[in-house]
């Protein structure tokens, strides 16, 4: 037997992770978004939270700037 016929690409790649937020494990590719653009496909690239916890963080967030600065976000 070929050595190289054995190994599948999911052998490589993580295809599930865990949130570190709400603990989910779903999959990588589709619910976890890449942490640049440039860094490749490799497993490192994806962020430890998924999407939901991603925008529910951002949103709280540009909530509590807004109460604090008014209508218009900071311009750092």
């Amino acid at each position: 037997m070929d050595f190289d016929q054995q190994i599948e690409l999911e052998h490589l790649l993580f295809v599930d992770r865990q949130c570190r937020k709400c603990l989910r494990t779903m999959s990588l590719l589709d619910n976890f978004y890449k942490t640049r653009k440039d860094r490749g496909n490799n497993v490192s690239a994806y962020s430890y939270e998924c999407k939901q916890c991603t925008i529910k963080r951002i949103s709280k967030n540009r909530k509590k700037y807004s109460k604090r600065f008014g209508n218009d976000y900071p311009d750092w």
